[in-house]
């Protein structure tokens, strides 16, 4: 569907959209100055416009300093904010850029600075410009990496990032309709060359996308996918929870799994006990590596059919099987007395 094709969208719909706006007192709203953020800013300026009992609206740009061109196309988004009726803030990255893992830092910096301004300007909530074709890359992604169930339901329209709730609430809307929502209005946007740069594997992605829709995996075919995903992993995760409370027990400053655990289905003792480290391991742990995971959860199954002992290190946890089958699960020594003298 290209923008010559596509609907822009009308105030009718846009009002279902934001309607989950108004749950929150202020929002910020995060823009980058492409079309896709530009038309989140148009669409929800509008709806906001009409709607007296709805939050405040704010608007932040994340300058990353990357290209000549960033500054000013910051400041174009300011000038059109204001053209909305909407307070502007440029948040710049500053500091040292790494030569390696570039868009994987950006992002964490650009995160890392939005939750920032929000919690300084009192948003309770962030909301980016993720749309469907988003959706269908982040799932086309996640696949050739081997994503668990969790991975394949890409993104939520609705998340936790620290202490925001993030919304994403164009995530069901095609980004041909978006582009021809600006089509519409006469209302411009900046390009972003980054975009088209086959370094990225987000550029290459969708081209792949494109190249495999001939071959009938199409957006749409990943979306129902994702769709899909979602369902299972809320069916899982229920299931997984309901089985952690049942087995689990306080243990010192740790957590003790019943030998019950070897009686449930390989995913439900998987999650079962990544939710058990995830209860003890200190914050800011690096994230549990799904493959290392398994490679676990596989090895005290092993042992606990033969009953044998098992002991071995996970995300700073110790993770300890007896010959009764019962799991132990304790925060390494070292990072315990690192949490008391923070205390």
């Amino acid at each position: 569907m290209s923008a010559g094709d596509a609907e822009p969208i009308s105030p009718g719909e846009a009002e279902g959209l934001f309607a989950c706006l108004l749950d929150h007192r202020a929002v910020l709203l995060a823009v980058s100055g492409g079309a896709d953020s530009v038309a989140l800013m148009l669409l929800a300026a509008r709806w906001r416009a009409a709607r007296p009992d709805g939050p405040a609206l704010s608007v932040a740009t994340v300058d990353h300093g990357l290209r000549p061109a960033s500054a000013g196309e910051a400041a174009l988004v300011g000038s059109w904010a204001q053209d909305f009726g909407l307070p502007h803030a440029v948040l710049a990255w500053r500091g040292d850029k790494p030569r390696t893992g570039l868009q994987s830092k950006a992002r964490e910096a650009r995160y890392g600075l939005l939750v920032g301004h929000a919690a300084g300007i009192g948003a309770d909530a962030l909301v980016t410009a993720h749309h469907a074709d988003d959706q269908a890359e982040t799932v086309l992604m996640r696949l050739l990496r081997g994503s668990g169930v969790g991975g394949l339901a890409g993104m939520a329209k609705a998340s936790r990032r620290g202490p925001l709730l993030h919304r994403r609430p164009l995530l069901d809307i095609p980004r041909a309709r978006l582009a021809a929502t600006l089509a519409e209005a006469g209302q411009a946007f900046c390009e972003d060359p980054s975009n088209a740069d086959p370094r990225f594997a987000r550029t290459r992605i969708r081209g792949l996308l494109g190249r495999l829709s001939g071959e009938g995996l199409t957006r749409d075919g990943l979306l129902t996918l994702a769709a899909r995903a979602a369902r299972a992993e809320d069916a899982l995760s229920q299931a997984s929870e309901a089985a952690f409370s049942r087995l689990a027990q306080t243990a010192g400053e740790g957590v003790r799994l019943g030998p019950g655990l070897f009686d449930e289905p390989p995913e439900i003792r998987l999650r079962a006990l990544l939710r058990g480290i995830d209860s003890v391991r200190a914050a800011g742990e690096a994230h549990i590596r799904l493959k290392r995971a398994e490679d676990l959860c596989d090895a005290l199954a092993r042992a606990a059919a033969q009953q044998r002992v098992l002991r071995a290190t996970c995300a700073g946890c110790v993770v300890s099987l007896d010959r009764l089958g019962e799991v132990t699960i304790m925060a390494e020594k070292e990072r315990r007395r690192g949490r008391s003298r923070q205390g």
